[in-house]
């Protein structure tokens, strides 16, 4: 592929990794000033110190379930943000249960990928994910248009129709479960 989706793809590595871990302290920063969760696991850790792989790696993990016993404890969050549910964009149950909350701008951060995947200003992209519950068919949506794609928002089921809005409408890429495509 001979385009870029941004500057920093292009980057030396360590240049790359200074930026990344950079980023990194200016987060850990953020959270342990504004998450009562991360207060308490990230306590007594200088974010200035981590610098290297490392000291990422002695960083506490947290684990998907105990993410569901956090959420129950202290709904609907589980301590992770100091927000309330009623100041996000969307909430989301995601298996597990788990509650994910949307903000108004990409944070999911899945144009650079999908622009990795060859999705271009302009295509025609359909979306199979389910735009209800889950995050999923809003992440995809969000990333296409970022990108500058036109997204047709199929969600699932009513595979006919969809395959002849596809051929109606020119779509030129698909996002979605192999399932769907029975494949």
């Amino acid at each position: 592929m001979s385009d870029y989706f941004d500057d920093r793809e292009t980057r030396a590595p360590a240049a790359r990794e200074a930026s990344l871990f950079e980023r990194l302290r200016v987060q850990l920063r953020h959270a342990i000033a504004t998450s009562p969760h991360y207060a308490g696991s990230l306590a007594g850790i200088d974010p200035d110190t981590i610098g290297n792989r490392a000291a990422l790696a002695a960083l506490p993990v947290l684990y998907k379930s105990d993410l569901i016993e956090m959420q129950e404890a202290h709904p609907p969050f589980g301590g992770l943000t100091p927000q309330s549910a009623g100041g996000f964009r969307r909430l989301f149950l995601s298996p597990g249960p788990i509650v994910e909350p949307e903000a108004e701008h990409e944070h999911w951060r899945m144009a650079r990928a999908l622009h990795a995947a060859g999705f271009r200003r302009g295509d025609i992209v359909a979306n199979c994910f389910a735009y209800h519950l889950t995050p999923a068919g809003f992440m995809f949506d969000h990333a296409a248009a970022a990108i500058g794609c036109a997204v047709f928002p199929g969600g699932v089921g009513n595979t006919e129709t969809q395959v002849e809005a596809f051929a109606r409408l020119g779509v030129r890429d698909y996002i979605g479960t192999p399932d769907f495509l029975k494949i």
